[in-house]
């Protein structure tokens, strides 16, 4: 993880922002996601609203953070299908900015601090929500996990910036 940290970290300057799209909580487990405008991301917790805050302090899976370009591709795998975000059960989807670059990396949306770490990868209740085959349309386009490092306001049009070595809150 730090060689991958460290390659990333080289080419830091040379990725332009991304946007903040969508938020949205799940207020309870398996309850319909709820979509906000704004919100507060609380350090260690997860954000405001979602069921995760009280199940999760601490780890590395607090929200959960998908791309507008993952979301056309798995559309495009099932089948050129319109797919939403609420459907995919994350908690944010940016856009413009190459998930992948984030992994490993500090970042900030708003006023908060996140960290990106395992990606997120699809559950059964894809294929429930999507239809047969949604799983396999997923693979490597579910998105990231994140940890949140520094509590603050993120809202819809935020930029999503990452955070060069010397910014880092390690």
């Amino acid at each position: 993880m730090n060689s991958q940290k460290a390659l990333f970290s080289r080419y830091i300057k040379s990725l332009p922002p991304g946007e903040l799209t969508w938020i949205g909580v799940r207020p309870g487990r398996r309850m319909s996601m709820e979509v906000l405008e704004s919100t507060e991301a609380v350090k260690d917790l997860g954000l405001v609203g979602d069921h995760r805050m009280d199940k999760t302090p601490g780890s590395g899976r607090q929200v959960t953070l998908i791309s507008a370009e993952f979301i056309e591709q798995i559309g495009h795998f099932l089948g050129d299908k319109t797919v939403y975000p609420e459907q995919l059960r994350r908690n944010l989807v940016v856009k413009g900015i190459n998930l992948n670059a984030l992994r490993y990396q500090q970042f900030k949306i708003g006023s908060a601090v996140f960290e990106a770490g395992a990606l997120c990868h699809p559950c059964s209740r894809m294929e429930q929500a999507l239809g047969k085959g949604a799983i396999a349309a997923m693979m490597g386009h579910g998105g990231l996990c994140l940890k949140v490092i520094e509590s603050g306001t993120i809202k819809v049009g935020d930029k999503v910036e990452l955070l060069s070595p010397q910014e880092s809150l390690f």
